[in-house]
């Protein structure tokens, strides 16, 4: 087994609701790449994205999850680093990948505002554009994955605990 879990998925799929629980489940430690963005550039996700573009954006994710030692962690990950390779081997040299693949309907019900939320889109790009182009890369990179359905997050929670227990 290894001694991570790292949570991938669309921007809205619960990945920081759902590890802070496996984090607390499991006795892990918790880290939100996201946080770590923001804490080491000093600004929200969305002003990064306005002052140094998508580009940027990724460069800085990169750095920032290269910095992350994730043994004994449940690592949130943003919604685009299965867009940078060298950040995602770092997270799967040492961590059980757990795409929460979550329905793009349910998805647009929960992320309203994408601008509010630093995603990484292009101009006119949709979810389900953002979507189509990562999915695969989710697949991809995925040691599990899990469909979500109607579930609440402490039921998923327990149901990604069991597959990283069990691998």
């Amino acid at each position: 087994m290894k001694d991570s879990l790292v949570l991938v998925g669309m921007p809205g799929s619960g990945k920081s609701t759902i590890g802070v629980l496996l984090a607390k489940k499991l006795c892990l430690r918790f880290v939100d790449t996201d946080l770590v963005i923001q804490e080491r550039e000093g600004m929200s996700l969305q002003n990064i994205l306005a002052r140094h573009g998508q580009q940027g954006f990724l460069d800085r994710e990169r750095a920032a999850i290269l910095s992350i030692q994730p043994a004994q962690s449940v690592v949130a990950t943003g919604g685009s680093v299965v867009l940078i390779p060298e950040a995602m081997r770092h997270l799967c040299d040492s961590g059980f990948v757990v795409f929460i693949d979550v329905p793009v309907r349910r998805l647009e019900r929960r992320v309203r505002n994408m601008k509010s939320r630093g995603i990484v889109l292009a101009p006119g790009q949709t979810l389900r554009d953002l979507e189509s182009l990562r999915k695969p890369h989710y697949l991809r990179y995925a040691d599990w994955v899990f469909r979500s359905g109607s579930q609440k997050p402490a039921e998923a929670a327990n149901r990604i605990a069991e597959a990283y227990l069990s691998s």
